[in-house]
C-alpha cells in the first residue's frame, strides 16, 4: 500500500507542477526559474544532510547511479522548457505521453526484457488516443511546432533512458539506495549543467522577483524536486520502469480534475470521453492485482468530472478540497 500511495502522490505532484512552472516564470526567465528551483532544492537537501550528520561520500561511491538519475533533470529540463515555447501545453502533454513506449524500448535494449504484449500495446495506444481526444482543439501544426515536437520527443527519450539506466545500474551493483539520496544526488550532478546552460542562454538576474515567482519556486523546490523526486525513485525501486512511466499518462487527466475542483472549469463531453478512454486504457494495462486498488480511484475521478461546475452559492472550493482529503484518507 505504501508503494501505491507513493505512486499516486507522484501523479498528484506532477499534475500541479506545470501550473507552478508557469507561475515561476512570472518575473524570471524560464532558465533562471529552473536554476533557482534546483539550487534551492539542493540547498535544503544539504541542510538536511548536515542536521542528520550524514556523509556525502556516498554520492561519489555511487556516482554512476546519480549521474544516470541526473539526466532526467539535465539536459531533459532545458529541452522541455525550450520546447514548450513552440507548442500548446495540450500537445506537449500528448507528446510526453509517448514515454511508456520509449521506456519499453529502453527496457528491451538495456535490461533485455520485453515489456510489450498485445494487450499492453493496445492499452498504450488507447491511452494516447484518449489524450488526443482531450487536447484535440490544441492540435495545431506549423513550421515552429516542429521544434517543439522534436524537443518533447527528445525529452521522452531522455526521461525513459534515465529511468531505465538507473534501474539497470542498481540491479547490476545489487544496491538499494535511499530515495532521498537519489533525489539529492541527481540534483548535485545536474545543477552544474543547468548553471552553465543558464549562463549561456540568459545570464541575467532581475532586480525584483514577484511573490508569485518566489512562492512557486519554493513549492517546486520542496514538492517537485525533493519530495516528488524522492517518491519517484522510491517507486522506481519497487516497480517496473514501464509501470512507472504510466505516470505521464495519468498526470494530464489529474491536472484536468484539479482545474475543475479549484477553478470550477466547465468540461465538455469531448473531454469526459477522452478521460474515460485514458482511465480504461490504464486499467487494461495494469495487472489484475493492481486493478482492484485503482478501479475505485478511476470511478471517483469520472464521478468528479461528471459533476457540474460549482458557481456562486454552490459548493465552495474548501468543501471540494475537504471531500478530496477525506477520499484520500479512505483510499490510504
Amino acid at each position: 500500500m505504501a508503494v501505491i500511495f507513493s505512486y499516486f502522490s507522484v501523479v498528484l505532484i506532477w499534475a500541479t507542477t506545470p501550473l507552478a512552472i508557469q507561475w515561476s516564470s512570472d518575473s524570471l526567465s524560464f532558465m533562471l526559474a529552473a536554476v533557482a528551483r534546483m539550487s534551492l532544492a539542493l540547498a535544503i537537501a544539504l541542510v538536511i544532510h548536515a542536521l542528520l550528520r550524514q556523509s556525502l561520500k556516498t554520492y561519489w561511491q555511487h556516482r554512476a547511479i546519480y549521474f544516470a538519475a541526473s539526466i532526467g533533470i539535465f539536459p531533459n529540463m532545458p529541452v522541455v522548457y525550450w520546447g514548450v515555447q513552440f507548442i500548446p501545453s495540450g500537445l506537449a502533454a500528448v507528446l510526453f505521453a509517448m514515454s511508456p513506449f520509449a521506456t519499453g524500448v529502453m527496457t528491451l535494449l538495456l535490461l533485455k526484457q520485453n515489456p510489450f504484449s498485445v494487450k499492453r500495446v493496445i492499452a498504450l495506444l488507447l491511452a494516447l488516443s484518449g489524450l488526443v481526444i482531450i487536447f484535440y482543439h490544441q492540435m495545431k501544426f506549423d513550421l515552429r511546432s516542429i521544434y517543439g515536437i522534436s524537443a518533447m520527443l527528445l525529452s521522452c527519450v531522455l526521461f525513459s533512458f534515465s529511468s531505465v539506466w538507473v534501474k539497470k545500474l542498481t540491479q547490476q551493483k545489487s544496491v538499494t539506495l535511499d530515495a532521498f539520496h537519489q533525489a539529492s544526488g541527481a540534483l548535485i550532478f545536474a545543477l552544474p549543467g543547468l548553471l552553465l546552460c543558464w549562463w549561456l542562454m540568459d545570464g541575467a538576474v532581475p532586480q525584483q522577483v514577484s511573490t508569485k515567482s518566489a512562492l512557486s519556486i519554493m513549492y517546486l523546490a520542496v514538492m517537485g524536486s525533493l519530495v516528488g523526486a524522492a517518491l519517484f525513485f522510491y517507486v522506481l525501486q519497487r516497480m517496473s520502469a514501464s509501470a512507472v512511466s504510466l505516470i505521464t499518462l495519468m498526470t494530464p487527466v489529474l491536472a484536468i480534475v484539479i482545474g475543475k475542483a479549484l477553478a470550477d472549469e466547465a468540461l465538455s463531453s469531448q473531454t469526459l470521453i477522452g478521460v474515460a478512454v485514458v482511465l480504461f486504457a490504464l486499467l487494461l494495462y495494469l495487472p489484475w492485482t493492481i486493478r482492484s486498488a485503482i478501479a475505485s480511484l478511476n470511478a471517483w475521478l469520472l464521478r468528479k468530472l461528471a459533476e457540474p461546475p460549482a458557481y456562486e452559492g454552490g459548493t465552495s472550493v474548501q468543501q471540494e478540497l475537504q471531500k478530496i482529503k477525506e477520499y484520500v484518507i479512505r483510499f490510504k
